[in-house]
């Protein structure tokens, strides 16, 4: 069964961490199950309250302490009631203000390595540009939190001068350390930055130009409404020969080692490989006994410099709670079926801004993608769609 993804989500009381997971939920499939883990002080939730009547399928909480210390050892626990009770898409633990990222990071991680029930998708620190004064140092211990930080989201920017925003992006210029960040819209920011693709996304990412229609006009039109923090391309790689018919990883795994944490925030495929990938951590993902032999479907999820490889029928019926996908005819059921072109990769790079052009050209030199046989005729699309 694939790993759930877990996102964190910390910042400190009042920076917007609620408003900006709220506003994550219109942006979901509406059978998507998202779970929320929250550590509060005191012993009233009322943003739990909140987020229990917004379509959050499942809320745990961790009261009167800090999840990063003193209940650090509960987290199990939560995570395996939500995970038994919920069977969620996704898990976002948003943490105390004072909560350090790195310990609950790596908690997770080790939760990760010795249950293979979850995996570490990404942290986002939410900082109130109002009121924000900055990282208390720059000593290594600063800077050993702020490199388990993936993403910073500027929030409540709008009410200031632009001298104040650039003071605060000076504070983090002081860590020395490539860190992404985007602005919000008035708390907002878009769910293909903040999430990774899994199997209950996945859907809307599949090998057909329907699919890819459909979500490069769902990209646009979620962020066509104010200035974009951010730049997308789309990329699809078709081969017209059966023998041809799965990515060349070495190449691709090239670009997974070789992308800047600043410049490529999220890269999101589905692909067809001939052999099991292997993500980053070593992991690697068989295809049950029916796909051997045969090439796979796999969803591939980088964030911030770390990238996991799914088989999509796992990811897929997970999400869908077991049920099975219907199978082309002629095909096994991780093997799909072939036409005249077959697609087989779709991807979509979420890249900081002023990256699109430079990035287009790179994919489009074929150096990072191209198809397993060298000499087989294939084509390779790269569309800016933001």
């Amino acid at each position: 069964m694939a790993s759930i993804p877990i996102t964190i989500i910390t910042g400190f009381l009042g920076s917007g961490k609620t408003t900006l997971i709220l506003n994550l939920i219109p942006q979901l499939p509406k059978s998507y199950k998202l779970a929320l883990l929250k550590n509060e002080f005191g012993d009233l939730a009322i943003d739990s309250q909140l987020a229990s009547s917004s379509a959050i399928s499942g809320v745990q909480e961790l009261l009167n302490g800090c999840i990063c210390c003193n209940l650090v050892g509960q987290l199990g626990d939560a995570l395996d009631t939500l995970r038994t009770d919920v069977a969620p898409d996704r898990i976002i633990i948003e943490t105390s203000g004072s909560a350090f990222p790195a310990t609950l990071a790596m908690e997770v991680n080790r939760l990760g390595r010795e249950t293979g029930n979850y995996v570490l998708d990404g942290v986002v620190v939410v900082i109130d540009v109002e009121n924000w004064e900055g990282y208390e140092d720059t000593s290594y211990t600063a800077k050993l939190q702020a490199r388990y930080t993936d993403l910073i989201v500027f929030n409540k920017w709008e009410h200031v001068d632009e001298r104040r925003f650039d003071d605060c992006l000076d504070r983090v210029g002081d860590l020395e350390l490539e860190v992404a960040w985007v602005k919000s819209n008035k708390g907002r920011v878009g769910k293909d930055i903040i999430l990774g693709i899994d199997g209950g996304l996945a859907k809307d990412m599949s090998l057909d130009q329907h699919s890819a229609k459909h979500e490069n006009r769902t990209i646009h039109d979620h962020e066509s409404d104010h200035q974009s923090e951010v730049e997308v391309l789309s990329v699809t790689l078709s081969a017209s020969s059966k023998s041809s018919e799965s990515v060349n990883m070495g190449h691709l795994e090239s670009l997974l080692r070789s992308a800047p944490k600043d410049e490529v925030y999220r890269i999101k495929a589905i692909l067809t490989a001939s052999r099991p990938p292997t993500s980053s951590d070593g992991g690697i993902y068989e295809p049950s006994s029916e796909g051997k032999g045969h090439p796979v479907q796999y969803i591939l999820n980088w964030a911030f410099g770390r990238w996991t490889f799914t088989p999509l029928i796992t990811a897929t019926l997970q999400a869908n709670g077991s049920r099975p996908l219907p199978t082309p005819p002629d095909s096994t059921p991780e093997s799909p079926a072939l036409g005249p072109e077959t697609q087989v990769l779709r991807m979509t790079l979420i890249l900081a801004r002023y990256e699109a052009d430079k990035w287009k050209k790179r994919i489009e030199s074929g150096v990072h993608i191209g198809v397993e046989n060298d000499g087989a005729q294939a084509s390779l699309q790269v569309e800016r769609v933001l």
